[in-house]
């Protein structure tokens, strides 16, 4: 991987993040909003803990996501391996049947004449 593209990768991740702090402050901000006995100080600290929450289960959720692809890439390795192996067996098996073919041809005696 390249710097670039390391670097990209660094900004689509903090664009990541920073959209998601906000959705979960949206979303804190909704749930509080009914809940009018709170104090403005108890409604940031309700909001603040909600946002933390939110991340978190993001967070959970990005590393599962990230793990099972690891796994799939893993998984579709295999299977590639496995088809190329199949594939380059059967263009040798054809290469030989051929070479067999041409040889009986080509021997002396098989020719009609």
């Amino acid at each position: 991987m390249s710097v670039t593209d390391e670097f990209l990768n660094d900004i689509e991740g903090h664009l990541l993040l920073a959209a998601t702090r906000a959705e979960g402050r949206t979303a804190a901000e909704r749930v509080c909003a009914p809940l009018y006995g709170l104090t403005g100080a108890q409604r940031e600290e309700v909001e603040r803990r909600f946002e933390e929450e939110y991340l978190a289960l993001a967070r959970a959720s990005w590393q599962r996501t990230a793990v099972r692809a690891g796994e799939l890439r893993e998984e579709y390795e295999a299977a590639y391996r496995a088809l190329r192996r199949r594939l380059v067996l059967a263009w040798l098996l054809a290469c030989a049947a051929g070479i067999a073919a041409l040889a009986l041809c080509l021997a002396p005696g098989t020719v009609a004449g």
